[in-house]
């Protein structure tokens, strides 16, 4: 029968394993592989020359990062770019996330163009949109790359059954995007339910919100400590401790207010300020949270890209 009462909900969301900030443990027991709390991303490396500066920037500020992820899209890069990424990230050790192409914002959508019709977001029109998708995706495979960045629920689910039947590699990694919008511990379940490797909730969570959806992942969560003014332009390093925490496994998205929107062809000389930002969250970790354990570079369950 129906109830409408508020503890009435709550009791039938704590029963299906959702529950509130205050009726979890406020430390992640989770862990990644390799027995870590965390590891460090940073976006916007949508080019070759942007790989190699933040690789040479890496040694110069004395940190490790773990994964870098391109945004623009791989149809957007050639063969021999793509290639090139690979090897400097295979070398270094890194994983290299490239995202699809194909996205709403890029086809011949007014409506995405408009301020009510953004909340399409950058999923997908029509089912030869889904077609290229795919394609731009196999495509990446082909060349070696071993992370996908997705922005499309049910392009998701389409990529994970084509995993499980053998048509894409076991060990290609899918991470949702922040652009899906997904903030609540039931889409994230959803999410980890259809397919996803890591997920990147909405970037203005709080703590305890981080918290809530944790408790009903397995799946890595990629958080920003800071963001570019096109999405607020706030910095939460003083947050990474607690986030590290909280959210275990985590992935510390760092580098995004060196850039003005998403999507920003980062400079080689800009590449090296993400690495610098790397080094400011780091030492508030080493000042904060002395104990978290980091995960190595190169860790065996690594999205690294391979050979062609």
């Amino acid at each position: 029968m129906f109830k409408g009462d508020l503890m009435y909900t709550e009791d039938y969301l704590s029963n299906i394993g959702i529950k509130r900030a205050d009726k979890i443990s406020s430390q992640s027991s989770k862990r990644f592989e390799d027995g870590a709390q965390y590891r460090f991303e940073v976006p916007g490396i949508q080019k070759p020359g942007a790989l190699s500066g933040l690789i040479d920037a890496l040694d110069y500020y004395g940190v490790e990062i773990h994964r870098v992820t391109q945004t623009k899209g791989i149809m957007l890069l050639t063969d021999s770019e793509i290639l090139e990424m690979n090897d400097m990230a295979r070398g270094a050790g890194l994983e290299l996330f490239l995202s699809v192409g194909p996205r709403a914002t890029y086809d011949t959508s007014a409506s995405a163009q408009t301020k009510e019709g953004a909340r399409i977001g950058y999923r997908l029109r029509g089912y030869q949109n889904l077609v290229y998708a795919i394609e731009d995706v196999k495509r990446a495979v082909k060349l070696g790359v071993r992370g996908i960045v997705l922005y499309d629920e049910g392009l998701l689910w389409v990529l994970s059954k084509m995993r499980s039947d053998g048509e894409l590699p076991s060990n290609l990694h899918f991470k949702i995007s922040a652009h899906t919008g997904h903030g609540n511990p039931a889409s994230a379940r959803l999410i980890q339910d259809i397919g996803a490797d890591s997920f990147n909730p909405v970037r203005d969570l709080s703590v305890p919100m981080m918290q809530e959806i944790r408790q009903v992942l397995d799946i890595a969560l990629d958080i920003h400590t800071e963001n570019p003014k096109s999405s607020g332009g706030f910095i939460r390093h003083y947050e990474a401790p607690e986030i590290i925490k909280t959210a275990s496994p985590v992935y510390l998205k760092t580098g995004g207010a060196v850039a003005a929107h998403h999507g920003w062809d980062t400079t080689t000389t800009q590449a090296g300020e993400r690495v610098r930002q790397v080094r400011l969250v780091q030492d508030m970790i080493d000042r904060y949270y002395p104990e978290a354990k980091k995960s190595s570079v190169g860790s065996k369950d690594l999205a690294i890209p391979e050979r062609a």
